[in-house]
């Protein structure tokens, strides 16, 4: 055997980039190289800089959701391809590789669980699928989610992470920004709380509808929230933006959200809004009766 052909065997023997096992994590503000055991640890929070990395579904609902509490529902519902949409490749083809990749049939995890013993009933997006875009079935979950809540006098959450509405599904997905919005005024009319968590990314029709939509509204640290793209608004409006632009701490300082709060403290501040407002709505209905 020559060394081309000994170099060629060692070669296939050699797993891809994609498939080799790696231990370390790169920091995406500080450029730090930690070991990803150290990262996990502080709940995917860069323990350098306090940068919040982008975190997948299931850790998400294992962070904010009591342990073994979460039950999904509707877990069963797929998108369908109503215009027969292609680009570069097949609407069908998308959501199949979307599939693959994470092993369920849309961007959002809809569920009830515990958090810190409120029962809830809370959706998860899932930036993995299709940029955890709005289609007809995530919109259809934010909707029976509240008839849930409703039914069961619980409170909603639903963390975002979406580029916005599904192209691929052109106006039957932006139909679902007044779905959603509609659904969410039924809740308000029952006076049960809806928190927003936004989270890196939150764009497009996902901010502009729902996710501003809550009683609380609450940012991760440095999470990117907006409408259209920095580039998009630059080139409309001939202007160079403010630093900062568009990230969760310049949004707060202008008054369109309410609070930012670290990973590590965002359960126990959800649970209590939560609490607070249901509280609030049972002293208000034994009121009534007393006074009736």
């Amino acid at each position: 055997m020559n060394f081309g052909e000994i170099f060629g065997s060692f070669r296939k023997r050699q797993p891809s980039p994609s498939e080799a096992p790696t231990h370390w994590i790169k920091c995406k503000n500080c450029h730090s190289i930690m070991y990803y055991k150290e990262v996990e640890n502080q709940l995917n929070v860069c323990p350098k800089c306090g940068f919040h990395l982008r975190i997948d579904v299931k850790k998400r609902i294992e962070q904010i959701s009591d342990a073994d509490t979460f039950v999904e529902f509707d877990a069963d519902l797929v998108p369908i391809d109503p215009l027969k949409f292609v680009d570069k490749k097949s609407y069908k083809k998308r959501i199949q590789e979307a599939y693959a990749k994470t092993g369920r049939n849309s961007s959002a995890v809809s569920g009830e669980c515990s958090i810190n013993g409120v029962d809830t009933q809370l959706i998860v997006f899932d930036f993995a699928f299709m940029g955890g875009s709005l289609s007809s079935v995530e919109g259809e979950k934010i909707n029976r989610a509240v008839k849930r809540a409703i039914e069961k006098k619980q409170g909603l959450v639903i963390v975002s992470a979406s580029g916005g509405a599904r192209m691929q599904e052109s106006t039957f997905s932006l139909l679902q920004m007044s779905k959603t919005s509609a659904a969410l005024k039924q809740l308000a009319n029952k006076k049960l709380p809806f928190i927003s968590v936004l989270t890196d990314p939150t764009m497009g029709g996902v901010s502009a509808s729902f996710a501003w939509l809550g009683d609380i509204i609450i940012a991760e640290p440095g999470a990117l929230i907006g409408f259209a793209g920095q580039r998009v608004i630059k080139q409309t409006i001939g202007a160079e933006l403010p630093e900062g632009f568009q990230r969760a701490e310049f949004l707060l300082e202008h008054g369109l959200i309410d609070m930012i709060v670290k990973r590590s403290d965002l359960k126990k501040t959800v649970s209590d809004m939560l609490s607070f407002f249901l509280s609030e709505k049972e002293d208000f209905q034994l009121k009534l009766k007393e006074s009736l």
